[in-house]
């Protein structure tokens, strides 16, 4: 995974990490220790994480992310699972969830250098 090589070492010209679907344990076996490694990337990262997603039950990646600070932004998708498909009873489409997900990430690009300034310096 990039975040564990981000971990490891600065990745040049990498200016933050978007996990689609960030898998936090395996499926329904909840857990945090896929996490761990979070703690030492030293760069932004956008969650962008479905409400139904086996893969990252949502009472423990909050805290996850919390704990990140101004370093980890989570996005919530109701209804979605972990390939971002989404209950007919939310009424959107795939396609709709797609192009949200494209429009939040773009947005956070867009204001990275931002979320940047606000980080502790590294060293």
């Amino acid at each position: 995974m990039t975040s564990q090589a981000a971990a490891q070492h600065p990745m040049d010209g990498v200016r933050g990490l978007v996990f689609f679907g960030f898998p936090l344990h395996p499926p329904n076996q909840p857990g945090t220790k896929r996490a761990d490694h979070l703690a030492k990337v030293a760069m932004p990262m956008l969650f962008l994480q479905g409400t139904r997603d086996t893969l990252a039950d949502l009472k423990l990646l909050r805290p996850v992310c919390t704990k990140l600070g101004s370093r980890a932004t989570l996005h919530v998708l109701e209804t979605a699972d972990h390939s971002f498909h989404v209950l007919k009873r939310s009424g959107k489409s795939d396609p709709e969830v797609l192009r949200e997900l494209a429009e939040k990430a773009a947005s956070w690009a867009e204001g990275i250098e931002t979320i940047q300034s606000k980080l502790p310096p590294t060293g």
